[in-house]
């Protein structure tokens, strides 16, 4: 089964939480605070596989989930940091954004690409001991990961594009230059998905991707036929090889059918009107008509295309072919990779406060308190007092009174309530 197209969901893993703990020690009294740190949760990072070349591997699982950083130890021992989830993915894949659709990486060649950040360790107690808190009992928790829905489209990283209508000897070309063996019968739709074959020239370095695109038709650019789904996998093709039947075996106009194919081509995308065409008029063993033969060598010269006779029946003409395709590929430009489109905003803590007073109850909401909320041990008075020095210093007090908060009231912060004194 071949799919090229999916959305997934990812998760960075959680920093692992500070540690409270003080130093107990024979003969040593005051051994301080020794809380380590948290340790980092686990990034998710994508990973080109050469040996991929469909997104088959995530039909049944789409979600992805990192691990979390552990928790400090006592005696300023760290947690240890997660392990980084790594995803395979075959070259060539677009991830996106799944709510803008806009590109966030091209994994047109080896490389890794981290998607996903995990979230930092929080700090142990000993890190909040000063002069007048020598015995702080609290610690920080760790960060959140980030997590996000990504759409995969692979675009097939070919030098060389095979298109043409259904029947018209795309695929048994294939096989005569390459080594892939696409299913090859005498009806429409034998290929159902894309297939790959690298064509060597016998100079080195001049060896090429070719890739069969299953046959479209008229209207594919709108859905119809099976082409529609695997147009995408023409954008980065530096080359298009155009397969006529010159035979007339299915009873259509060789030149007809090079129109509505570039017309499907333009629709889906106006960057291929420009793209580079070599016209094959294949099937010349059956028969050609001489008139036919010269009208298309006219009208392809009107266009710039130059054109190659050929049997793949015989295997005639396919050396010819072979060596304009690796000459035309020497003129070209390499193959088309995309710029990120998609810039993520900028990893802050957001300074929104919102306040709303319902049922008598002041609400409080605030990324900046949500992790400082997590750290406070609300049994201990120096932890109070850290956190109200916390919500002064933010203005949060300030916030309460202009919303009209009195003493007695009841404030409300992320499931945390007391009565505001001031």
């Amino acid at each position: 089964m071949f799919i090229d197209k999916v959305r997934i969901y990812i998760k960075a893993g959680n920093g692992g939480h500070g540690c409270v703990s003080f130093h107990r020690e024979k003969y040593i009294s005051h051994g301080g605070p020794d809380g380590g740190d948290g340790g980092k949760g686990g990034n998710i990072i994508f990973e080109v596989d050469q040996g991929e070349n469909t997104l088959l591997p995530f039909k049944y699982r789409r979600k992805f989930i990192a691990g979390n950083g552990e928790d400090g130890k006592p005696n300023k021992f760290y947690g240890k940091t997660a392990d980084d989830l790594i995803i395979k993915l075959p070259p060539g894949t677009l991830i996106r954004d799944a709510e803008s659709g806009k590109i966030i990486f091209d994994m047109a060649q080896d490389g890794r690409f981290v998607a996903a950040k995990g979230g930092n360790g929080g700090w142990g107690n000993r890190h909040f001991a000063t002069p007048t808190r020598q015995i702080p009992r609290f610690a920080k928790s760790g960060l959140q990961g980030e997590e996000k829905e990504v759409i995969l489209e692979l675009k097939m990283l070919a030098d060389v594009g095979l298109v043409g209508f259904p029947n018209v000897g795309k695929s048994t070309i294939l096989s005569l230059v390459s080594a892939a063996r696409p299913k090859i019968a005498n009806y429409h739709f034998t290929t159902l998905s894309p297939m790959l074959g690298v064509v060597s020239v016998g100079d080195e370095g001049k060896g090429f991707v070719m890739a069969d695109i299953p046959g479209l038709i008229e209207g594919a650019s709108q859905g119809a036929g099976l082409g529609h789904e695997f147009l995408r996998h023409i954008d980065r093709c530096r080359l298009l090889v155009h397969v006529l039947d010159m035979s007339g075996s299915e009873g259509r106009n060789p030149i007809d059918d090079l129109d509505k194919i570039n017309s499907e081509l333009i629709n889906y995308s106006e960057s291929l009107i420009d793209r580079p065409q070599i016209i094959v008029a294949n099937k010349c063993d059956i028969g050609v008509d001489e008139d036919m033969k010269k009208e298309l060598e006219e009208y392809c010269k009107t266009m710039d295309y130059p054109v190659v006779f050929v049997s793949a029946a015989t295997g005639d003409g396919i050396n010819e072919l072979i060596h304009l395709t690796a000459d035309t590929l020497s003129t070209l430009p390499p193959l088309k990779t995309y710029e990120p489109e998609f810039v993520p905003e900028v990893a802050k803590v957001d300074d929104k406060v919102e306040i709303r007073h319902e049922d008598g109850i002041y609400y409080v909401e605030s990324e900046r308190l949500f992790n400082v909320v997590n750290s406070i041990n609300y049994d201990d008075r120096e932890s109070l007092s850290y956190f109200q020095k916390v919500l002064r210093n933010a203005g949060i007090i300030k916030m309460l009174e202009e919303a009209g908060v009195c003493d007695g009231d009841t404030v409300n912060i992320y499931d945390f309530e007391f009565e505001f004194v001031k």
